[in-house]
Order: structure tokens, then C-alpha cells, then sequence
């Protein structure tokens, strides 16, 4: 016998599948700085070596109030909190992704009894995070983003509010109000524009204000610097390569001397590799999370068109590193190598920084590249990094 939520959830279906609106391919991120005490830079080597507990936000899970600085990543396609507690990093991540529904007493009745997190706008429900990822599932539709090849899309009008929900789900009010929080900002894009830093960067500003909160913004390159260079002065190339861009920051002693960002990133990788062989980037997405070796050779389509767009990206990002170091005049004269430290999920599979590395080798940098190599936890550098910030602004 069919239940009463089943039968809701297929008339929703017929619903949804007629008045989704343009959904996403995506199924499911000077020498002030730390000059004030060796005491931070002793903390940052700390926490570096801190174990992380990491957890994704469940259905119904209540957001906590924090006590203490807090870091907040917030990418393209994930959000990640993370505070200092017990000798811990603790982290907490949402899906940075939503999904419409039309709005009805009954649907209203069974997200609230079920607790799936959602808010009413204009005659739809948004449902937001991983349990947009369900909904997207159960009805054979793609999920929609807040953020677009890392900047707020202009093509979601409503954006602002999805992320401060989304948010909400991570995060409530300090105990303390103006409590520091810092969270990650891209570099100013060096091939093209979609949107803009500025406008981006103050609206999470306002919302993050709102909650009571004291903002702080960090550029995300700069963020894996913080986290993964504690042994290096602080000095080096950070790369996040996620979702929508790949970040790109040197710092000396923790002063991001050139940050800037490229439009090619994951995303890009799944849109193109799926164009190109008739598949949805969703699934181009899935076979490449499953465990894609760069150093292989390609065993049928899709594996090749991976690569291909793969290669396309990385030749992309070494090329802007080339350009752009060349014409920044104020890099400092290092007298020893630096190393280079990729981050973020496009930076996962084998084979990634071998690849870099051959590039590297092509092209004249005005630095000395003394070694490459992947975070350990490449997911969370960013966050980690801006929790050090923050931390560092309550000395």
C-alpha cells in the first residue's frame, strides 16, 4: 500500500521535473601578518600538527554557537567550519548546493517532521545542503549552487540567501558576539570574470556580521600557505585547486606578495570532459572521484577526455603563474628555493602534481621552485589556514 509520503513525493516529482529552473551539472569549495609574536608562529606549527576531526552535516544536526575564533571555507561546492577544541581542529562541512520544490502545507509538514533543512522564499521551498543532494537524487535532477567558478552566481538571484542558510546549518551566533571569524575569498581571476571579488567578498561579510560575528578575510592561496608552510617561514606557493578556480598565492613570511585566480578548475575538467563525450558532468564527476590516475593510460573515452581536460587546466595554471610572476615587480629576492604546496579536491588524483611538475619545468619563474607536493589533507587546508588567522587576530 502506498504511503502517504510516497505519494507525496511523486506528485512533487511531476512537479519538479516541470519547473526546475536551469539546473546545474552537479551532483553533490608586508610582513604585519604574523609579525606581532613568536607566539603565533609557534601555535601555527602547532596546529598544523593537530589531528582533525572532520564530520559532515547530517540531517537534523543542530548547528553549534561557538566559543572562539572560527575558520570558514567557502567554496564552490562545499562550506567547512572549523574552531579549536579539545587539542583538536574541529571541523563540520556542508554541501554548498540547493534544490526547489513548490510549496505545500503537506511538503511543509514532512520537511519540518523529518528536519530536513530548508527556508520558503517567493512560493518554492529551498532545500539546502547534503540533503539537497537527496532530493536531487530521488527525483533524477541535478542540484543548483549559491556559487559559481568561485564567485556568487549573478545567475542566482537568491544566492546570498541559499549560503546564509547554509551557513546556518554550521554555524549560530558566538556566546560571545564579535567573536573573529575569517573565511576565504578568491584571487581577482587573471583570465576572465564572471562576477566580482568585491561584490563576493562583501556580502559574506554582511552576512557573517549579521550572525555577530567579526569578519576577516583571507585569499585562499594564502589560507594553504598558512596551513601547510609553518616549517617554511611561511614562504612559498599556495594552490587550492577546487571546484569553480584554482587560487594561486606567494607569500613571504606570510605576506601574499602575488595572489590571483584562474576560472579553471574541477568544474571546468567535468563540464567539458562531459560535452565532449556525451555524458552529464555529474557523471563525468562520479567516475572521476572513483579514483582517476593521471599516470595511466586512458582506457576508454572518458578516462582520455579527463586528461585531455586535466592536462588543459594544469598547462593553463602554469602558464598564468608564468605571466603573472613575470610582471609582479615587488618579489623579493629569496636566497633559497621555495617549495610549491597543492590543496583542494581538483589536486587529489594521482599523477596531478607530477604533471605540474613537468610543466613547471617548461617555463623560466622568477622564483627558484625548491619542491612540489599535496597537502596531506587537501580538502581541509584552506579552513585550517583560516582558523590560524583567526586565531592569530585574538592575540
Amino acid at each position: 500500500m502506498i504511503s502517504e509520503f510516497e505519494k507525496e513525493m511523486e506528485r512533487l516529482k511531476r512537479q519538479v521535473l516541470g519547473t526546475q529552473a536551469e539546473p546545474k551539472r552537479d551532483s553533490s569549495s608586508t610582513e604585519e601578518s604574523f609579525e606581532k609574536g613568536d607566539k603565533q608562529i609557534d601555535w601555527a606549527v602547532e596546529a598544523s600538527l593537530k589531528p582533525v576531526v572532520s564530520t559532515s552535516r547530517e540531517i537534523g544536526q543542530e548547528a553549534e554557537s561557538p566559543s572562539g575564533p572560527v575558520g570558514i571555507d567557502i567554496g564552490t561546492s562545499t562550506i567547512v567550519a572549523g574552531q579549536s577544541k579539545d587539542k583538536d581542529i574541529r571541523l563540520v562541512r556542508q554541501s554548498n548546493v540547493f534544490f526547489t520544490v513548490p510549496r505545500s502545507r503537506f511538503t511543509k509538514r514532512i520537511l519540518t517532521e523529518n528536519r530536513v533543512p530548508h527556508f520558503e522564499l517567493e512560493g518554492l521551498f529551498y532545500i539546502i545542503g547534503y540533503a539537497a543532494e537527496d532530493f536531487a537524487n530521488m527525483f533524477s535532477c541535478d542540484t543548483r549552487r549559491p556559487i559559481a567558478e568561485g564567485l556568487l552566481s549573478p545567475k542566482e538571484p537568491y544566492g546570498i540567501n541559499v549560503m546564509n542558510e547554509i551557513i546556518g546549518t554550521l554555524i549560530q551566533k558566538p556566546k560571545k558576539l564579535g567573536e573573529t571569524i575569517c573565511f576565504s575569498i578568491p584571487g581577482e581571476p587573471f583570465d576572465r570574470a564572471t562576477g566580482s571579488v568585491v561584490y563576493h567578498e562583501s556580502m559574506i561579510k554582511r552576512t557573517l556580521t549579521a550572525i555577530g560575528y567579526l569578519p576577516v578575510s583571507i585569499n585562499e592561496g594564502q589560507a594553504v600557505v598558512m596551513s601547510e608552510l609553518a616549517d617554511n617561514a611561511f614562504t612559498g606557493v599556495g594552490i587550492s585547486m577546487g571546484g569553480g578556480m584554482c587560487n594561486v598565492c606567494f607569500a613571504y613570511l606570510s605576506v601574499p606578495i602575488v595572489t590571483y585566480s584562474i576560472q579553471k578548475a574541477g568544474d571546468y575538467v567535468d563540464s567539458m570532459a562531459g560535452r565532449s563525450v556525451a555524458e552529464s558532468a555529474t557523471k563525468i564527476k562520479a567516475i572521476k572521484e572513483e579514483g582517476l590516475d593521471l599516470l595511466e593510460e586512458p582506457k576508454d573515452r572518458i578516462s582520455m577526455a579527463l586528461q585531455i581536460f586535466y592536462d588543459d587546466v594544469i598547462s593553463s595554471l602554469v602558464e598564468s603563474m608564468r605571466k603573472v610572476f613575470s610582471l609582479t615587480d615587488t618579489i623579493p629576492k629569496i636566497s633559497r628555493p621555495v617549495p610549491i604546496v597543492l590543496s583542494g579536491g581538483t589536486a587529489m588524483p594521482n599523477g596531478c602534481k607530477e604533471k605540474l611538475e613537468r610543466e613547471l619545468k617548461k617555463v623560466r619563474l622568477p622564483i627558484e621552485i625548491s619542491t612540489i607536493r599535496v597537502s596531506e589533507d587537501p580538502l581541509h587546508a584552506t579552513v585550517k589556514g583560516a582558523l590560524i588567522r583567526a586565531m592569530s587576530e585574538e592575540e
